[in-house]
Order: C-alpha cells, then structure tokens, then sequence
C-alpha cells in the first residue's frame, strides 16, 4: 500500500481548494472593523455570504454595497471579484511567472481544466493572452463609463465607480455601488442612459463569450470558417438567446399596459438588458418584481444556461445547452452521434452534457423547495433565487437579505457549487488514478 502523504491532488482537488481558501481570506478581511461603514464589524454570515458571491461572481447580497461597506470593504469586494473572475487558478500562474518560477506540468494541467482549454499545449502563452485582453477590456469600460460617473458623481467618486461597475460588468459580477441612490437600487436609476446600458451590455457578454472565443477571433479574426466548432457553436447560441428573449421582453413584458410610462427607447433598453443580464451578470434597469411569472419562468432558464465555458459567466453553459439539443435532433432523426455545424459530437460529450443537465437541475430544484418551504414564500421566488445562485447570476427578487441563516447557507453552497462546477465538486471527492477494467453485463431498458 501506498503512503497517502504521497498522494498528489488532483487538478479539481487544486481548483476546489483554491476557491475555498480566496473564500476564507476574503471572509475574514469582510470581517475586519474598517471594512464596514458603521461601528463594529460584520457578522460571520453576512462576510461569509458577500465573500461567497463576490469570488463566485454572482451578486447577491445580503446588505447594500454602497452603504454597508466602507471604502476598504468594497476595495476588498472588487479584488475578490477581479480573481472570481479570471479564476484562481490563473491569477495564481500570473504571481508564478511575475516571481520567475517555471510553470510545471501540473500547473499546466490544473490551467488547462481551470479554464476549460482543449489541450494542454500553449496554455501559458493563453494565459498571457487572457490577462492582457482582460486589462484592456477593463481598462475600456471604465473609460467609457467615466463621462456619466463624473458628470453624477464628481471626478473622485467618478472614477472609483467607473473601475467598479467596469470590472464588476466584464466579471459578470453584478455588484454595484448605486446604493446611495436607493438601498438595493442596482442599475435602475439608468433604464434609460443609453451610454451606460450600451457599455454595461458589451462588457457583460464579452467576458459571457470565454477566453478561447477571444483568442479564436484574434487568430482568425473575421474568416469564420476557420473557427473552432466550440466558438461557433458559443456566437451562434449567445446571438440566439440574447435576441429571442429580448424580443419576448419588448412585446409581452415592457409593451403591457404596466410599463406604459416608460418611452420608446426604455423599452428596447430594458429589454435587451434584461436579456443580457441574466448571462449570469446580476444587474437590472428595471424592478423585476414587477414582470409576469412567465417572465420570471424565462429569466430562470436563461440563468441555468448561463454563459461559455471558460469564461466569467456561470450557469450549465451554453455548449451544454447546444450538445443537449443536438442529441435530442440526432434521437429523432435515429442518428447514432449529434451533428454540430458539420462535425460529429462523441457520445461521452452527449452523456457528460446530461450530466451536468441533471446535476444542475437537481441543485437548482433542492434549493428551490428547500427555501420556499422554510420562509413560506412562493414558490417561484424560491425557484429565482435558487437559479441565480447556483447560475451565479446574482439577479434577486429582493428577498435574499431577508432570509432565515439556514436559506443564506443554502445560497452560499449554491453559489460555490455553481462557480466551482458541480462536476469539479464530483471528481475532487472521487478522484480515481484507475479506471475500471470490468463492466456488468448489459440488459436493455425502456424509456421515454
């Protein structure tokens, strides 16, 4: 038998870890006297929770930002939010090269699995390549969104929200500091600035779209034949389910009678943005409450799908969502594999896609119930704040800060599984270093 002190960790077991432990910091440095505004220091559930979401990217929140943290809290919560975002494993590889140190094929893997690249070759020069987009595009927002900051907020303040909202948009974060506007005010107070919007939009779906889409583009730039499959397969959907839902908001939600005072270009605006939010961004321009339980049914599908893989947003992925459907044509048409812009999808991608489909489903649905029996609300609150959670979306009907310590926890464990992935979660506690060499016997079985 072998030593267990010799047992190396997996690349998942690396990746677990890794989240946790920035949790753990980023908990204890919420807890701090001078990270809150008022006297005395924030409770354990309360730093726990805002850690939670911010390095999960996600948003919710169980008080205000803007006026709940201090100037040294919300510095902290952007941090947690910048490595949530890019993911731990990467800023951890960043620090490796700054120090000099060589990158080992361990390292490499764990990067590999962290931002879900396709082989293994190249992923250093990608990770360079990452963070220099991601200093760019961040570098980009806050400019473009400096003019209506400075212009409300004064030069100072200006820039702090500017750098803020642009990081927070591009991680898909979803934390904001318009607070002192209104306790749990989000972006509503700029339904109609079609500058803010616009740039809060772009920001959100490119850091949705992943980091092998940015790099397919810059390499092949507008020959999209020569495009992966995947960065196909990621444009096409993400046109598709930014477009369509958009489409239903403008007619059958901001066109009814109780949206009548908002113009015509609000409604297009809140439309559109109410689409792309729920990429797992976290943000809204309008009270959600006030949409139809069908609108809210919608919003909570297009939460579970989320973002890419690879990418700042969360959710069961957009690929997931294309391969699922793919099988279910291949199924009809009696087709042996899926077919995807030409190319043969392998079964264990289909079965891996299912996987997920129900792993996320069953997650979503156990703390849906669990939270709406426990506060006694209905059920299609419960389900929201569940699908926000574990999509790390951060969009709320605004019961979160109201909730009882035992929904908090379920929403915080919702929250890590959904950025973490749940199948990380599964191959961290069942790592296996053989496979299996024997099989049952097969019998067939009927279904559907």
């Amino acid at each position: 038998m072998g030593s267990g002190k010799n047992r190396k960790l997996s690349s998942s077991q690396i990746i677990l870890l890794g989240f946790l432990g920035v949790i753990v910091v980023g908990t204890i440095l919420l807890m701090l006297p001078w990270s809150r505004s008022g006297e005395g220091s924030a409770p354990f559930l309360d730093a726990l929770f805002t850690a939670t979401s911010a390095v999960c990217v996600t948003g919710l929140v169980t008080n205000d930002t803007a006026t709940y943290w201090s100037a040294f809290g919300q510095a902290v919560l952007l941090c947690l939010i910048q490595i949530g975002g890019l993911g731990v494993i990467t800023v951890a590889i960043f620090i490796t090269r700054l120090s000099g140190r060589k990158i080992g094929l361990m390292q490499r893997s764990t990067m590999q699995e962290a931002i879900a690249a396709p082989q293994m070759g190249g992923i250093v020069r990608l990770t360079g390549f990452i963070l220099k987009m991601v200093v760019i595009i961040e570098l980009l927002g806050a400019a473009a969104l400096l003019p209506s900051m400075i212009m409300e907020f004064g030069i100072g303040k200006g820039i702090w929200y500017a750098f803020f909202h642009s990081i927070s948009s591009f991680c898909n974060a979803g934390f904001d500091l318009m607070g002192v506007k209104g306790k749990y005010s989000s972006l509503t107070s700029y339904t109609g600035n079609v500058p803010v919007n616009v740039v809060v939009m772009l920001l959100i779906v490119v850091g949705g779209i992943g980091f092998l889409t940015w790099d397919d583009i810059k390499r092949n730039k507008l020959h999209l034949r020569r495009y992966r499959m995947q960065t196909k397969v990621v444009l096409s959907v993400t046109g598709v389910l930014l477009l369509l839902p958009a489409v239903y908001f403008y007619f059958n939600e901001f066109g009814s009678a109780a949206w009548e005072s908002m113009s015509g270009v609000e409604r297009v605006l809140a439309a559109l943005f109410q689409s792309v939010t729920t990429r797992t961004a976290g943000y809204n321009t309008v009270d959600l409450t006030q949409l139809t339980e069908s609108g809210q049914m919608i919003m909570i599908i297009l939460m579970l799908i989320g973002g890419s893989p690879g990418s700042t947003a969360g959710g069961m992925k957009v690929t997931t969502f294309a391969v699922l459907f793919a099988t279910a044509i291949a199924v009809f048409k009696r087709r042996p594999n899926a077919h995807i812009c030409g190319r043969r999808i392998p079964n264990d991608t289909a079965h891996y896609a299912a996987t997920v489909l129900v792993l996320y489903l069953s997650l979503f649905l156990a703390g849906g119930i669990f939270i709406g029996t426990v506060e006694r609300i209905p059920i299609i609150q419960a389900l929201f704040e569940a699908a926000s959670a574990i999509g790390t979306v951060g969009v709320t009907l605004g019961i979160t800060p109201d909730l009882c310590t035992a929904s908090k926890i379920v929403l915080i464990i919702l929250m890590f599984l959904g950025r973490v992935g749940g199948m990380t979660i599964v191959y961290a506690a069942l790592s296996r270093k053989h496979p299996y060499v024997s099989e049952f016997p097969q019998e067939k079985i009927i279904v559907g």
